[in-house]
C-alpha cells in the first residue's frame, strides 16, 4: 500500500492523499506467480528502441509460454518487424525500469510537496504552495538568478499578506530558505541539469515509463495493444481530501464483463460509456474530477496523460471498429403477462449475464437461458415457480446485505410477480 502525499494550489495548501495498492508479482507461471509488474523479469520480453535513453520503443517481442512470439508494433511508427534484426533487440531487465539508481530529481511540484507532507514548511502558510512551485519551475540561467527570483516568496507575503507576514516571519523566511536549498541541491542551470534531464523510467507521469511500451497504441497482429491498463500494476487510485476519515480501496476480485476483456479496453471505456456500467461501478459525474463515484476519479480525469496513446490518430480507427454493441433497452410489461422471453431474460441478461451467463457461471449458474434459471446453480434452483419466498434469487436480492448486481426495486418486483405467476417462458 502507497500513500502519495500532495497539496492543491489554494490558499489553504488544502492537502491530498492518494492510496493505491502496488502489485509487484513476479514470479514465473509455474510458481502461481506470473503476474504484476515485475513479471517481465521472469518472463522474456525483448524490444527495439534507437535513442540512447531509450524512450522510445516502437517494438516488444514476447516469449510465450508455448515457445510461440508476440509481436507488438507501435501504430504510429513506419516499422515493418520483417526488416528488424535480431541483434539489435534488447532483453527488458532490472534497469529498463530502474534507470535512476542514483540521484533523483524531483519535478517543482513534488519538491514542494514533500517539503509539505514532511512538516518541514507550515501548511498554514496561505498560497505557498501554488507560489513556490510556479517560482521554483521557472528557467533561469544560473543557480544564483534561480535563487534570487525564489527570494521574491518574501515580497509576496509582505504584499499580499503583510500582517500574516509580520506575525510569522520567521516562519516565512525559514520555508523560502528551505525551498532555496532544494534548488541548490538539483538545479544546475549553467549545466542544462534539472528535473526533465534525465527521465525516470518508473511511473508514467513524468516521464514516458510504462507508457513506453503500455501506451495502448503498440498492437498486434489481432490489434490488440500492450494493455494499457490502470489496475494491471496498481489498483485504481483513491484520492482522499482532509474531511475523508476513511478511504475505500477498491480491489477487483470478480469475474470481468466481456467487454473488459479486450486488452485495448481503457482507451475504449470513455466512448462505450452507457447504462450497463452502474451494474458494478457508481457513475455519478462520469469523467469527472470530483471524485464522487468510481467514474469521476481525480487521479484519472484530473491528469493529463500525455504519453498515453488516446489520441493517437491510426489508433482512433482501430477503436472504433471495436467499440462494443450498444446496450438493447430493457423491454417493459406492455400489459401482458410477464414472460422470461419478453421482459425477465433480457433484464437478466442486462444485470447478472456478466458474473451469471453462459461463459461466466459464477457458482454454475446462468440465468440468461429459461432452462438455466430453473436447473440454478450449485446452491439450488434459482427459483420455484409460483413460490416467491423459497426462491433463491429472491432471497439474494432481499437479505440485509445487498447484492453485488442488486436490481432496483421496480425490478425487484417486477421478477417476484414473474416467479409469482408460475415463471412461465
Amino acid at each position: 500500500l502507497r500513500e502519495v502525499k500532495s497539496f492543491l494550489p489554494d490558499k489553504a495548501n488544502t492537502p491530498l492523499s492518494t492510496f493505491l495498492v502496488l502489485k509487484t508479482g513476479g514470479g514465473s507461471q509455474r510458481q502461481g506467480l506470473g503476474r504484476g509488474i515485475h513479471w517481465h523479469i521472469e518472463n522474456k520480453v525483448e524490444y527495439l528502441s534507437d535513442d540512447p535513453e531509450q524512450q522510445e520503443i516502437p517494438y516488444v517481442r514476447v516469449y510465450n509460454e508455448d515457445g510461440s512470439v508476440t509481436e507488438y508494433v507501435d501504430v504510429e511508427s513506419d516499422l515493418d518487424p520483417a526488416m528488424i534484426n535480431v541483434d539489435d533487440l534488447k532483453e527488458m531487465d532490472c534497469i529498463t525500469c530502474h534507470n535512476r539508481i542514483t540521484h533523483r530529481v524531483n519535478t517543482p511540484e513534488d519538491t514542494i510537496d514533500d517539503l509539505l507532507a514532511k512538516g518541514l514548511i507550515p501548511e498554514d502558510i496561505p498560497e505557498f504552495r501554488r507560489e513556490a512551485v510556479a517560482v521554483y519551475g521557472a528557467p533561469y540561467d544560473s543557480v544564483e538568478m534561480g535563487v534570487n527570483a525564489i527570494s521574491g516568496l518574501t515580497g509576496f507575503y509582505q504584499t499580499y499578506y503583510p500582517d500574516y507576514y509580520a506575525q510569522n516571519q520567521d516562519a516565512v523566511d525559514g520555508a523560502v530558505k528551505l525551498v532555496q536549498e532544494r534548488y541548490q541541491q538539483s538545479v544546475f542551470p549553467e549545466q542544462k541539469s534539472d528535473w526533465t534531464t534525465h527521465p525516470n523510467n518508473i511511473g508514467h507521469k513524468d516521464s514516458p515509463g510504462c507508457f513506453r511500451c503500455h501506451d495502448g497504441k503498440h498492437l498486434n497482429q489481432e490489434e490488440q495493444a500492450i494493455r494499457l491498463e490502470c489496475n494491471l500494476c496498481h489498483s485504481i487510485p483513491v484520492v482522499s481530501g482532509p474531511s475523508d476519515f476513511v478511504s475505500d480501496l477498491e480491489i477487483s476480485r470478480g469475474p470481468e464483463p466481456e467487454s473488459h476483456l479486450n486488452a485495448n479496453w481503457i482507451s475504449l471505456h470513455h466512448t462505450a460509456f452507457n447504462e450497463t456500467c452502474s451494474n458494478c461501478h457508481t457513475t455519478d459525474n462520469p469523467g469527472g474530477t470530483d471524485n464522487t463515484s468510481f467514474c469521476s476519479n481525480s487521479a484519472c480525469h484530473g491528469n493529463v496523460w500525455e504519453y498515453a496513446g488516446f489520441d493517437a490518430p491510426q489508433l482512433r480507427e482501430v477503436l472504433l471498429a471495436q467499440l462494443p454493441p450498444e446496450p438493447t433497452p430493457l423491454p417493459t410489461p406492455a400489459g401482458g403477462p410477464v414472460t422470461y422471453s419478453g421482459v425477465i431474460g433480457p433484464l437478466f441478461q442486462a444485470r447478472c449475464g456478466g458474473c451469471h451467463g453462459a461463459s461466466a457461471g459464477l457458482q454454475d449458474l446462468d440465468l440468461t437461458s429459461y432452462e438455466g434459471v430453473l436447473k440454478g446453480g450449485t446452491n439450488g434452483p434459482a427459483i420455484v415457480p409460483g413460490d416467491v419466498d423459497d426462491s433463491l434469487l429472491i432471497q439474494m436480492q432481499s437479505g440485509d446485505l445487498a447484492h453485488f448486481g442488486q436490481l432496483t426495486p421496480e425490478e425487484l418486483e417486477m421478477v417476484r410477480a414473474w416467479i409469482e405467476a408460475g415463471a412461465t417462458q
